[in-house]
């Protein structure tokens, strides 16, 4: 090879790698948007559960024996539907 085919192909890896980079850094900020939205869902949604845990506990509802009652009755297996355990 003569310098120039090196200098060359030192050019293309550069560039390669500059878009490579460029690639990663602007992936890892889109998902840190989607992260940072995702959480903000997050937080709304508790707040929404606390609103009705609030609720019905005014309402007289006790939640902990309702937890204990659905933890004893069988839950229903959708038909033809795999639990995750069992697929994986």
């Amino acid at each position: 090879m003569m310098n120039g085919d090196i200098k060359n192909m030192a050019k293309l890896n550069e560039s390669e790698k500059s878009e490579k980079i460029g690639f990663h850094k602007g992936s890892l900020a889109t998902l840190t948007k989607e992260r940072e939205e995702l959480a903000r869902m997050l937080s709304i949604v508790e707040q929404l559960m606390h609103m009705h845990i609030k609720e019905l506990k005014d309402l007289g509802i006790d939640l902990a024996a309702e937890a204990k009652k659905a933890n004893q009755t069988p839950t229903k297996k959708l038909k033809g539907k795999k639990d995750l355990g069992e697929i994986l």
